[in-house]
């Protein structure tokens, strides 16, 4: 007797993402920028490890490359992994959940006349939090989730939308994000170093004409390299103020816990540490996914 086959939740996706590997890989439906990022690094450390590499380790130390190796292997593996994953998706309401939330919200009155309510209030840590209602998922979304309208997908804990990487960042995926750009920035400067003492060191005796002939891969690696680093060096340094104050980009572009007319507002999420923060957000327990069903 043949065995009936499940129909696995990413199968029956509404969502505009693009599933693989039997639903172990997904993708945005625009992956151009990710594949251009993707690009960019890889063929900035082809050119690093075929023209500043063997100069450096003959010249300086056998461990440049090894070390090279080791942050672009970090960088490039972040990149997928949050490229690749489910970020948090919220499936849609099915029907019956979807017809019992109207149905509840019509309870004084015709169902034609009253939609669903647009919001409903939780206390979390004992401070009141608005849970919208999404009239495209049919649901209420959870605390900090948000509806990501290039994805089509309620997200929890929606950071934002990425298109460097080709991905909303959310609760599964944040953490593999700021890997991503905090190793990037160690790579960039790394790069950009490693490509200035190549030059410096062929140009003793010679000029540095004779060395950007001889090398002119490695000039261009330290431009692309020094144009680079600034933002994302600052970008690393943003979320990582994040981290320690357990916000999401969304939030604090809103400013969700800014003070507005004098009126405190604090933010329920925080541990009221920076350290305690971090440690949650970056290494707490990961969330299995709920379309990976």
């Amino acid at each position: 007797m043949r065995s009936r086959r499940v129909t696995r939740r990413w199968e029956v996706f509404a969502g505009r993402n693009r599933f693989w590997c039997g639903g172990r890989l997904m993708t945005a439906p625009q992956p151009a920028v990710f594949l251009l990022t993707l690009a960019l690094i890889c063929g900035t450390c082809a050119l690093h490890f075929a023209f500043d590499c063997p100069f450096l380790a003959a010249r300086v130390s056998g461990a440049v490359p090894a070390a090279g190796a080791a942050l672009a292997a970090t960088t490039l593996a972040a990149l997928l992994r949050t490229a690749l994953s489910d970020p948090g998706i919220i499936p849609r309401a099915p029907p019956h959940e979807a017809l019992a939330t109207a149905d509840h919200a019509a309870a004084d009155g015709p169902p034609a006349a009253r939609p669903p309510p647009r919001a409903r209030e939780v206390l979390v840590r004992g401070r009141p939090v608005k849970l919208k209602y999404c009239f495209t998922c049919k649901m209420f979304r959870p605390p900090r989730a948000s509806h990501c309208s290039l994805c089509d997908n309620c997200v929890d804990r929606f950071d934002h939308h990425c298109p460097w990487v080709g991905n909303c960042v959310g609760k599964r995926n944040y953490r593999h994000f700021y890997l991503f750009v905090v190793s990037l920035s160690f790579l960039c400067v790394w790069v950009f170093a490693c490509a200035v003492t190549h030059l410096a060191l062929a140009s003793r005796g010679a000029g540095l004409a004779a060395a950007l002939r001889a090398s002119p891969a490695s000039a261009l690696v330290a431009a692309v390299c020094f144009l680079a680093v600034w933002s994302v060096l600052g970008l690393a340094g943003f979320h990582t103020y994040l981290a320690a104050t357990d916000q999401t980009t969304n939030e604090d572009i809103k400013g969700s816990f800014s003070s507005r007319r004098g009126v405190s507002n604090p933010n329920p999420y925080s541990r009221g540490n920076p350290c305690t923060n971090c440690w949650h957000v970056l290494c707490g327990p990961l969330a299995p996914s709920l379309i990976d069903r």
